[in-house]
């Protein structure tokens, strides 16, 4: 089965946001995932709980803002607005529409305002962003 299929619902529901929208968080919360991992195999801790390796709103718009930069480089403004984000509350909204069709879930201390202003989409994407030269090499 593919992911239009999957989410054919969830974009029925709430047709602000097209599949590649919900794509691209679920692409995001995979990639916050490993990076989360990643950081606890580097501080030792080794076998974690449960929950250690839950995403929380602020961490998976985090990680969201890296992975786009890392995709798309200055155009990913413009590439998320292109799928109906144009802020953090919209991952926020994604997610939410994710958790209220059994795709994801949520702790009893997930809400949906975790997602509201993390950061500003311009000056995270547009002001802040610094091209790497090795990167061009």
């Amino acid at each position: 089965m593919s992911l239009r299929n999957d989410l054919a619902g969830v974009v029925a529901r709430d047709p602000r946001y097209p599949i590649q929208a919900y794509a691209f968080v679920l692409d995001a919360l995979e990639y916050t995932k490993r990076a989360k991992r990643a950081q606890g195999r580097a501080r030792g801790r080794g076998r974690a709980s449960a929950y250690s390796h839950h995403v929380n709103g602020r961490e998976l718009c985090e990680g969201a803002r890296r992975l786009a930069l890392e995709n798309y480089g200055l155009m990913a403004i413009t590439v998320l607005a292109l799928w109906g984000i144009r802020s953090t509350s919209d991952i926020g909204e994604i997610v939410f529409n994710l958790i209220a069709s059994g795709d994801l879930e949520k702790t009893p201390n997930d809400d949906r305002s975790d997602f509201n202003n993390v950061f500003d989409f311009e000056t995270s994407f547009r002001r802040d962003y610094v091209l790497k030269l090795d990167e061009v090499a």
